[in-house]
């Protein structure tokens, strides 16, 4: 995105400010003065969006971890100690949600508000986490941790960005939602795109 704005509309500045829990829940009414949030279905309703990209969720390990063979079970993921993300009433993943549904109650030993830390979270102990595929696939073979299928039927994450209303029509905003599905498009090697998965 910085690029293409850079390159286009080089007027413009960028702030990225990180979803916190209680952003999340104030989301309606912090769009007002925010352009737009990227956050999966599951945590915002009744806000137009556009879905941006579909992904997976995975169990993360230590490489270490010599309790863990090539593949975990229900009943690990009851005993392993845990590292979480947005854990709270209404800040949980939903694939963590899911867990929580099917009867398997994480041992919760660490809770952190942004995915990208949860590899060095993991990393040397006995802990496992829920982690993006796209998000395994990327981090480095020396932080020593590995990506084990989940052993529950795990529903998709969805990627979408999210705008408040007054937005839907206005041209600036439209340009940048575009600017948004161009980049994702590149970034995940999706060629000739013209059109998301989805708009709400």
């Amino acid at each position: 995105m910085a690029a293409r704005l850079a390159d286009e509309a080089p007027g413009t500045r960028l702030r990225f400010p990180a979803n916190t829990p209680k952003m999340v829940d104030a989301a309606v009414h912090e769009l007002v003065h925010t352009d737009l949030l990227v956050i999966p279905h599951g945590f915002v309703d009744d806000l137009p969006h556009q879905d941006l990209y579909r992904d997976e969720w995975v169990c993360l390990v230590a490489a270490s971890n010599t309790d863990v063979g090539d593949c975990l079970t229900v009943g690990q993921l009851e005993t392993m100690p845990w590292v979480v993300t947005y854990h709270g009433p209404t800040a949980s993943t939903p694939a963590a949600r899911q867990m929580r549904m099917l009867g398997i109650e994480p041992h919760v030993q660490v809770v952190t508000e942004t995915f990208l830390t949860v590899p060095g979270l993991v990393a040397g102990t006995n802990r496992v986490a829920l982690v993006q595929r796209r998000l395994a696939d990327g981090i480095p073979g020396e932080l020593g941790v590995r990506a084990l299928p989940c052993p529950f039927e795990a529903s998709p994450l969805v990627e979408a960005m999210w705008w408040h209303p007054m937005y839907d029509d206005d041209p600036e905003h439209r340009y940048l939602r575009d600017v948004v599905v161009r980049a994702v498009a590149a970034m995940i090697g999706i060629d000739g795109v013209d059109v998301p998965l989805r708009q709400k």
